[in-house]
């Protein structure tokens, strides 16, 4: 699904040319190609998961977010720009983030789920958010909700 419309959009930067939107789809690509080969099994011929996708997805919008920050303090406005408008498209392929509620509401379920009973359970909790919500959830913010729900 975001494979497809990846190349869709990608022919369409093309014929737009559209040089910002085309290069970051063609980052979006090689990344995802990337983890596809340091994926592939004998049994794993299809390469990564959508989940897997968006687990790589968000982690481009976060080391963007770094870079931007970063440019800022140097002064390098028009980069810090570049890595924004970069951070909107990569975004464009993701989910809609949850809201503080159903974070929340997710948080109770995955506790639920793994009969989580203490800090120590934390892990596999967070390991159940990051399956089912990749991309939805800012996990930094969210392990501090964790920690509450089970302290």
């Amino acid at each position: 699904m975001i494979r497809t419309r990846l190349s869709r959009e990608l022919k369409e930067a093309m014929k737009a040319k559209d040089q910002l939107r085309l290069s970051t789809l063609r980052l979006i690509n090689a990344a995802i190609k990337d983890r596809d080969i340091a994926a592939r099994s004998e049994e794993n011929t299809e390469g990564v998961s959508e989940a897997e996708i968006r687990d790589i997805l968000a982690k481009m919008i976060k080391q963007r977010r770094d870079s931007a920050e970063a440019y800022d303090e140097a002064g390098r406005i028009e980069l810090a720009e570049q890595e924004r408008a970069e951070i909107k498209i990569i975004q464009g392929f993701l989910p809609k983030p949850l809201s503080d509620q159903d974070v929340d509401k997710a948080i109770r379920e995955a506790i639920a789920e793994t009969g989580a009973s203490s800090i120590r359970d934390m892990g596999r909790i967070m390991g159940v958010l990051k399956s089912r919500y990749a991309g939805q959830i800012d996990f930094g913010k969210a392990g501090q909700r964790v920690k509450a729900a089970l302290g």
